[in-house]
Parts: C-alpha cells; sequence; structure tokens
C-alpha cells in the first residue's frame, strides 16, 4: 500500500515522470549500478525459486507417492529444502545490497544537502523554516532512498512473481487460469479507492507531525522555553500540541482500519479464486483432465496472483509518489547560491585589514532569489516579495590598517549592513569592497572569512564544551593557545571555575553562562582565529558595570594590532575611535574624528549628546539612539 508525503493522489497520478529528474535520479545511482544490478538479479532469481516447492509438490502428488517411489520421495524433499535455504541465503544478501544502496544514498543526499544549505547566505536562513529544512534533510532524503530500493524492488519482485505465476498457470492449466484472473477487478477497484483515502489521511498526518516538531523544535530551546514560562502559555501550547497529537491518534486508527479493510479484501478475494479453482479444478480431476498434483499447485498458484497484480496496478503512482521526494530534494539543490567563489578567485594571504567600501549600494535580495516557498513560515504564494529597498546608498570610505573605525548613528541607518559586507556575508548590489586593494568578490570566500573575525552583541556558542567552542575557530588551535586566548578575554579564571574547567558543556547558546562571561568567550574564540579585521557589535551596551569592565579590557587585546569596524554605544569607543562614520538612511552624512564632528554640531553632536544625558542619567534605554 503506498503512502504519499505531501502530495496530491491525482496530481501524482496525472503526473508525468520528468526526464531531468530521471537523469539525476539516475546520476546519483550511478557509484551504485553494480549494487542494483546484483539487487535486481538477487530478486529475479528469488522470484523463481519460489515456484520451486510448489513444482516438487506437484511432483510429489502426482508422481512419488502414487507410484511409492521413496527415492523420488528425498529428491523432491531435497529440492525443496534446497530451494528455501537458497532463498534464505539471497534474501540476506539481498538485504546487504539493499541497505548498501539505500544507505550510500541517504549519505550522499544528506551532504550533499548539507553543504549546499550551509553555504546559502544569512537571507536564505532568516527566511526559511528551520523545522521544513530539517524535515526536508531528513525526510525527503529517506523518501528519496526508498524510491532506489523499497519501491525498484517492489515493482521488479511483483512483475517477475506476475509473469512467473501466470506462465506456469497457464502451463498447467488455461481455463483455471482466466477465471481467476476474472475476479481481479473485483478487488483493485475497492483496493485503489483505499489506497487513495489511505494516501490523503497520511498526508495529514505528516502535516500535523512537522508542526509538531516545529512546536517542539521553537519552544524547546532555552529561549523559547523562557519565553513560554515568562508569559504564562504553557496551557496554551499543551493545549495545541494535545490537539495535533490527538488528530494524528485518530488518523492512526482510521489508517489501521482502512489497512485491515485492504487486508480482509484481499484475503476474501485469495478465498474466494482458491475456492473457484478448487471447485473448477476438481471437476477436471473427477473428469481425469488434470492430475491431483496439478489441482494443489494452481491452489496455491493462485494465491501468489493477486497481490502482485493489484500493487502493479498502482505501480506508477507508488513511482511517481517515491520520485517526489527526488524532487523534493533537488529543489533545494537547485537554489542558486549568490555567494560562490567566483571564477579564478584567489586566497587573501598575509592580510593587513586596509578596507575600502567603494561607492557601495546595496538592497537585499528578494525572497524568489533565496528563498523557496515551501521553507518558509506560513507561505501560501509566491515567496518573491520583490526586491528590496536600498538600504546603502553610494557609500565610499577607507579604513587603513590598524584603524579602529566606529559606524554611529540612528536605528536603521544601515551600520550592521555595512559591517557585514566586509567578511562578504552578502554581496553589494553596485559598487565594492575591498580588502587590502582586492575585491572581496575576486578572493576566495574561505580567506576572506578567515582574515575577518566578528563579535555580535549576542554571540552564539554551541551546545558543547568551552574548548570545542574556542576551537570553532581554529581546529588545530593547542590546549595552550586557548588557555592564552581566554587569559587575554579576561575568562580564563571563570572557566577554571566551572565543574570540568575547559570540558564543560556550555547549554544551549552557551545559557549556563552570563552574559559578559558569554560576550568574553566569543572575544577569546575571535583571538584563537586571530584575525587581521575585528568587526564588532559593541559587546557592552547590555553589560552591567562590572562585566562591562572586564569586557573592555578583552577587547583592548582584541583590538590591539588589528584593524577594528565597531557598531558603537559607548562613549569610551567613539571617543577612541581614529575615524567616526556617522550613518543616516544608509548614506554616510559626516565623517572624522570625535572633536571635529563635535565642532560641526550635526548629527553626530545631537547623538553624543543623547549619549552623554544617558551615563549622566544611567538611562541604558538612551544608547539605543544609536544601535
Amino acid at each position: 500500500m503506498h503512502m504519499m508525503m505531501g502530495s496530491d493522489p491525482d496530481k501524482i497520478a496525472g503526473a508525468k515522470l520528468s526526464r531531468r529528474t530521471a537523469r539525476r535520479v539516475l546520476h546519483f545511482a550511478r557509484p551504485y549500478r553494480g549494487a542494483i544490478l546484483a539487487f535486481v538479479t538477487i530478486i529475479v532469481v528469488e522470484s523463481v525459486l519460489a515456484l520451486v516447492p510448489i513444482y516438487v509438490f506437484k511432483r510429489i502428488i502426482d508422481v512419488a507417492i502414487p507410484e511409492g517411489d521413496r527415492g523420488l520421495l528425498h529428491v523432491l524433499a531435497g529440492a525443496a529444502l534446497l530451494a528455501a535455504l537458497l532463498t534464505a541465503f539471497l534474501s540476506f544478501v539481498e538485504r546487504f545490497y539493499s541497505s548498501r544502496i539505500g544507505e550510500g544514498l541517504i549519505y550522499d543526499l544528506r551532504v550533499k544537502l548539507f553543504d549546499h544549505v550551509s553555504a546559502m547566505p544569512i537571507g536564505f536562513f532568516t527566511r526559511t523554516q528551520t523545522g521544513a529544512l530539517m524535515s526536508r534533510m531528513n525526510n525527503d532524503v529517506i523518501g528519496a532512498q526508498r524510491a532506489v530500493t523499497t519501491t525498484l524492488g517492489s515493482v521488479v519482485s511483483n512483475v517477475i512473481v506476475l509473469g512467473t505465476t501466470l506462465v506456469y498457470m497457464v502451463a498447467l492449466e488455461w481455463r483455471i487460469t482466466i477465471l481467476a484472473l476474472i475476479l481481479l477487478p473485483v478487488f483493485i477497484v475497492p483496493a485503489k479507492r483505499v489506497g487513495r483515502r489511505l494516501s490523503s489521511i497520511t498526508r495529514e498526518a505528516f502535516d500535523l507531525n512537522s508542526a509538531m516538531n516545529t512546536q517542539m523544535t521553537e519552544r524547546f530551546n532555552v529561549s523559547g522555553a523562557l519565553l513560554v514560562k515568562l508569559f504564562g502559555q504553557g496551557h496554551r501550547e499543551s493545549r495545541a500540541f494535545g490537539e495535533r497529537a490527538g488528530r494524528v491518534r485518530d488518523i492512526g486508527v482510521k489508517s489501521a482500519m482502512y489497512s485491515r479493510t485492504f487486508m480482509i479484501a484481499l484475503a476474501l478475494v485469495g478465498s474466494i479464486g482458491t475456492v473457484l479453482v478448487y471447485w473448477l479444478g476438481g471437476q477436471l480431476v473427477i473428469s481425469e483432465t488434470i492430475s491431483l498434483g496439478t489441482l494443489v499447485a494452481l491452489a496455491a498458484l493462485v494465491t501468489r496472483l493477486y497481490e502482485p497484480l493489484t500493487q502493479l496496478s498502482n505501480a506508477r503512482v507508488d513511482i511517481m509518489t517515491a520520485l517526489v521526494s527526488f524532487d523534493r530534494v533537488f529543489e533545494v539543490l537547485d537554489l542558486a547560491n549568490p555567494l560562490t567563489d567566483t571564477p579564478g578567485a584567489v586566497d587573501l594571504v598575509d592580510p593587513h585589514g586596509a578596507i575600502e567600501f567603494d561607492h557601495v549600494t546595496f538592497r537585499y535580495s528578494s525572497g524568489e532569489e533565496i528563498s523557496l516557498r515551501s521553507l518558509e513560515i506560513g507561505s501560501s504564494g509566491a515567496v518573491d516579495d520583490g526586491p528590496g529597498a536600498e538600504v546603502l546608498h553610494d557609500v565610499t570610505a577607507r579604513i587603513e590598517p590598524g584603524q579602529l573605525v566606529a559606524l554611529v548613528g540612528p536605528s536603521g541607518a544601515g551600520k550592521t549592513t555595512l559591517s557585514s559586507l566586509i567578511p562578504r556575508l552578502y554581496d553589494v548590489t553596485e559598487g565594492a569592497v575591498r580588502i587590502d586593494g582586492h575585491d572581496v568578490r575576486d578572493l576566495t570566500l574561505d580567506s576572506v572569512r578567515a582574515a575577518v573575525g566578528v563579535v555580535s552583541q549576542d554571540p552564539h556558542l554551541f551546545h558543547d564544551s568551552v574548548a570545542e567552542n574556542l576551537r570553532f575557530a581554529r581546529p588545530d588551535a593547542s590546549n595552550a593557545a586557548l588557555v592564552e586566548a581566554c587569559k587575554a578575554a579576561q575568562i580564563h579564571d571563570v572557566i577554571m571555575g566551572l565543574p570540568d574547567g575547559y570540558d564543560t558543556v556550555v547549554g544551549e547558546r552557551g545559557h549556563r553562562l552570563s552574559g559578559g562571561e558569554r560576550q568574553r568567550l566569543a572575544i577569546a574564540r575571535v583571538l584563537v582565529k586571530d584575525p587581521a579585521v575585528v568587526v564588532l557589535d559593541e559587546a557592552t551596551s547590555h553589560l552591567d558595570s562590572e562585566n562591562e569592565a572586564l569586557v573592555q579590557r578583552a577587547l583592548a587585546t582584541a583590538l590591539a594590532g588589528r584593524t577594528a569596524v565597531v557598531i558603537a554605544h559607548r562613549l569610551s569607543t567613539i571617543t577612541g575611535a581614529d575615524q567616526i562614520l556617522v550613518l543616516d538612511d544608509g548614506r554616510i552624512v559626516e565623517r572624522g574624528r570625535h572633536d571635529d564632528l563635535l565642532a560641526a554640531d550635526g548629527l553626530y553632536a545631537e547623538l553624543y549628546r543623547t549619549l552623554v544625558r544617558a551615563d549622566l542619567t544611567g538611562a541604558a534605554e538612551g544608547t539605543d539612539e544609536l544601535v
């Protein structure tokens, strides 16, 4: 019985197999063509061997017993036993090849998907529903594997079983064969209707399971669980989950009943067919037209006839259904990645940290360019919401190696966007961003990102040990290098106070550490990386004075001798900058040092006075003016 995975059965039934899809499936299966050939060959041999016992029992009844030939009885019994042993052995070998092909395909598809998705730009992840993406990388990959193993094996097996059974039945008695075939439509028509109904409710169950997985993914992380508790929505979440789980339960019961109806119908038609075979065959035996052994053989063969015929009647739907998974996998693989190494890209060698923004204009990509509707949250139409408005307009600036440059401006001015262009998280729409005179698009992505270290306001830590989080920056870093970086970042003593020191697991997103400790650990991670350029969405804006002082000392070490681009929130950072770039509405409206900009009495002076008032009153909210 086939099961649909998120596809309309009527559409599947009327669909045509895309040649392009078929070619790509064959391409992925190419490394396993030897194993697939062996797999199919074994199925053919098993199907033929299944007829041996029927032939043996016919000979025993017709020859060995009537003639009292014990020797022939021994030979025939031995042949049946040998066929059973050989079938058991081949079943084991078939499973080996099936798992080898299936698991190999899962590996190939998952690795290719992971590599492709992980290389996608940040815009892809901001629009994509994580649960849907994980489902695509797990459920659909497994569905694609089934298309090559289970479905292929089922079709080949059913064709061979049907062919050999019909040939043998016709050879034994054509009239009984025709009688057996007359019953087939009585079973196939209801069976197809049951199959379609099962497909519909199974699809609904998949959708509900996906919704429950998404709910668990979002609520069972630290931030989600905290939000639910703080807003007192635990009962509401439980009710929503229970409603979905209850519907899945009801669907499970209904599916079980439909499946049992199908099996009862199969057994009933098989029983009727057997009765008819014995009825007609018995008369033929009485009239001595056929032998008793032939009748017994025909009765055994008729039970092998209905199931493969029924399954083959739905074979096309089964194949198309299985290939839907391949299409869904290919849909993700075909999503173009605008951030790739250009032909002839070179490594950035021995970077010094000079940065140039050359008439940079930037807009965010439209949904159609970087996303898929099927992966977006609650998307019912096309993902293309049109090209984004320009965020940066003709920005030109130069940062010399070793300079500390502060980016200031109102919220939404484009500061974060501008800083994100340096490690090439996005590509400019017009103009160019250069590091050491090289357009970042002409450099390899790996070398650009190796040269740039980033510390954000809310640094992300993986659910792993302190040491592994630090080594994410440089996997070959020695223990001594980690300790040195952590001492410089003012976090070593804190780590040593943890239960397992550097082997302590920090928890999801590092929630076992305080905000200041996470910031200092993130700074230590950048020190382990040892980049030429540091981009800093200043890490002290939401910290208390004690943690701020520690982080500031850590930053002094992290920024020493490096080019630093800082989205500034604090007076100390702004006043000490070698250059201040003031952004407003995506444009640089002022630039210079602190004293000069104050004297100009423009936007910077206004923002600075807001900061001074905030510091004097101790109101942290005042810093939002420069975020």
